[in-house]
Order: C-alpha cells, then structure tokens, then sequence
C-alpha cells in the first residue's frame, strides 16, 4: 500500500521554514508497513490544493497533508477541501467548545477566526487536537483515505500517535517493515561495499540493503519486509551476526547509537577518563562528547590550542619540534596528546592538528592533511589522514576519525581483560 505526504505552505517553499514534518510522518508510516510514494510540498493556493489531492488520490492509497487549518486569511485549505469532496462547512459544537476551554484560561477572547476554526466539512470524520484549536480531518473517498492535519509539529504528532495511526491500523491490512541501521567506520562507501559483495549477494529477497554515507560515517540500513516479525527479527540478527564477522573492526554501533556516546560508554564501564588537545577540530571532538549525559564521568575537559602559542604555553609543546616539523606534523600531534594527558591527569587523551582549509596547504601538506594523535598509560600511536578540501566536512570527519582511533584502543584493553 502506498502512501503520499503533502505539506501545505508558501513559507515551506520559500524556504522560511524547514519541513520536519513529512520526515517524521514517513518514519511512523513506514514502521506500519506503509510504502511512501512521495513526499511534496505545494503552495495555499486552492488550486494547487485540489490538484495535489487529485494526483495522489489516483496514485495512492491514502494521502496526509499538513498545514493550511490556522485560523488566518492565508490558511485555506478547508475552502479547497469542500471544493474537492462537494461538501460543505458546518460548525462542530465539539470543537467550538474545546477552542473556548483553550483559550479562555489564557485571556483570549473567542472572536470571528476562532470561531472559523470550529467550521468543518460536513464529510469530515473531525480528529480531535486537545494540544490546539486546528482539529484534525479525515475523508474517506471512493475506497482512498484523506488526512488533514495542523502544521504545528508537536500537535501534529499528538494526532498522528493518538488518532491517525489506531484508524490507519483498522482500514489496512498491512506487511511487516523492520529496519536495522549498522553504523561502520573508516571505510569509504566503495570500498565498504567491495569488502561486503558477497555478504550482500546473500541476501534473501526479504532483505533489502541501503548505503547511506554521510561525513560522519557510512550507515547500512537493512530493510525486512514480510508476514512474520519473529522470522524477520531472527533473520536480520543471522545476517547482523555475519557481517561482523566481516568488518567488526569497522563497526561502531546501531541504529541511534553515536561514535561519541559508544566511546564514552567504553570509557566509563572500565573506570578511564579522558582530555582533548584541539587544533583544526576547535572543540568540535569535546562538544560531541558532551552532547552526552553523564559525560563529566569520563571527560575531563579539552584544550583548544589553534595558536602555536597555545600549544607551548598550555600544552608543553617543544617549540623546536614546531621549528623543524611544523604545528601539523606528527611529532606535533603527539607531543600535543601528552600535554594534554599530563595536563588534565588523564588516563588517555586525544590531539588534532591540521590543515582544514580553504587555504594554508603545500605540496607536501594539501588542504585537508590532519594529523590525530592517542596517548594513554601504556600507549602512544599517531596516524596522518588526508581528507577532503571542504573545511566543515573536513572538521567533522576529523573528529568522527579521532574518536574511533581512540574507540579501537580501547577495545584493546577490552580483549586483553576478557582473555586474563
């Protein structure tokens, strides 16, 4: 069964607004086993309203539109409905009533455009939104399914959770969709996918796999679609399970996880504290780890040393080894890591330097060379990336590389320990 989502609004076109809306809608109807068609932003024109209902009634099984159900001049979607389904606007003494509770408490007075909230198109089953004054519509039409809803996402959601979801389970007899998300890192997209060809070809054809490369890292969402949720959760578990015999190495987590929270769970289920030496990131590897709650159990604090001035008063950095290899070097970078280790009294720390960009690179140095550094009771290891020439892309794949460095050290001690 297919599904289109439409949101309505001259600010979404115009790009005033960013449409979250139809992200979040796509996620709860696929989880139902809902295929999205298409997803579309039209204007409040009347007529492009009618026009959008017309497409998608013809091309798929049940439509949801936001937006467009406010009580200003700008906001017509209800004209356009009745137009489209031949009714009529009739006031819902329901709704009447639950707008005054709202808003009387608040100070407001009900006057002409809240009233016009309580109109309603006589074919409309009404969706009642106790969080606002816009009610939600649903239109059943020649065997297809329209779902009017407010644009204002927490009222959205509400509605869609506590309305639309339990009537969408009553009409359709769906399949079920489950996704797993794996997280990899250090392998580009291609080489991942050369490493893992025959694990792929192995895959039955209730599995479908998706690569989805970003900055941070390359995720592999595996898609299971049939009759039986215990077959399929036990079938994507056996393929899981293979592909990390696989790349196990390469894989950080799943489906919500981050580089940064795994790394910081490692840190504290094994009692180890860390600090940052930051030149090109510029606290971007301590601002993912605090992004985290109960980071202050692990992180002790970073310092972001973009002078070299910096780096010798704060980080104890010879200023010869600047002299004769440079601030983006490995001896740099290292000698960055044990300042900060000796510093903070940490048991490992992190450094970075390098060359961002736009400018500042050489031919022995291009724009995006990043040397990261790890230094821990026992170890000392330095390794040299060259990355893209876009400086915010550079950045964060610096900060993603660094923290995975560190997570396979830490995963060292982890062995050894399980082996004593």
């Amino acid at each position: 069964m297919d599904a289109d989502i439409i949101t309505i609004g001259d600010e979404i076109l115009i790009g005033q607004i960013v449409d979250t809306n139809s992200a979040w809608i796509a996620q709860k109807l696929n989880a139902e086993g809902i295929n999205i068609r298409q997803i579309s932003s039209i204007s409040d024109h009347p007529e492009h309203i009618i026009a959008a209902l017309q497409e998608s009634g013809e091309k798929s099984s049940i439509t949801l539109i936001t937006g467009g159900l406010g009580p200003t001049r700008d906001d017509r979607t209800k004209t356009a409905l009745c137009t489209y389904f031949k009714t009529k606007l009739i006031e819902n003494s329901e709704v009447l009533e639950h707008i005054t509770q709202l808003l009387t408490p608040r100070g407001i007075s009900i006057n002409s455009l809240n009233r016009e909230q309580a109109l309603v198109p006589e074919k409309a089953t009404v969706l009642h939104n106790t969080l606002g004054t816009a009610p939600g519509l649903w239109f059943s039409e020649k065997g297809k399914i329209y779902v009017f809803l407010p644009g204002v996402p927490f009222e959205m959601k509400n509605l869609i959770d506590n309305e639309v979801i339990p009537r969408v389970r009553k009409v359709f007899s769906t399949p079920v969709i489950l996704h797993r998300t794996i997280l990899t890192q250090g392998l580009a997209e291609s080489t991942l996918a050369e490493k893992i060809e025959s694990w792929e070809d192995s895959l039955p054809e209730s599995l479908k796999l998706a690569y989805l490369p970003s900055p941070q890292n390359v995720r592999l969402r595996l898609t299971a679609r049939g009759e039986n949720e215990e077959i399929l959760v036990q079938l994507l578990e056996q393929k899981i399970k293979a592909l990390n015999e696989l790349i196990a190495e390469n894989i950080f987590g799943y489906d919500e996880d981050t580089m940064a929270g795994n790394v910081g769970n490692i840190l504290y289920s094994n009692g180890l504290t860390l600090s940052v030496a930051e030149s090109c990131t510029g606290g971007n590897i301590a601002h993912f780890l605090t992004l985290n709650p109960g980071s202050s159990s692990y992180f002790k604090g970073g310092i972001v040393a973009y002078s070299n001035e910096v780096k010798v008063k704060l980080l104890k950095v010879d200023p010869h080894l600047i002299a004769e290899n440079g601030a983006v070097s490995q001896e740099v970078a290292e000698a960055m890591a044990i300042g900060a280790r000796q510093a903070m009294n940490t048991d490992y720390s992190i450094a970075t330097t390098g060359i961002a960009g736009p400018d500042g690179g050489t031919i022995e140095k291009p724009v995006g060379t990043i040397w990261i550094a790890i230094a821990g009771p026992s170890t000392l290891i330095s390794k040299r990336f060259t990355f893209a020439n876009n400086r915010e892309r550079t950045i964060i794949r610096s900060t993603q590389t660094a923290l995975n460095l560190l997570r396979l050290e830490l995963l060292k001690l982890t062995i050894k320990g399980k082996e004593k």
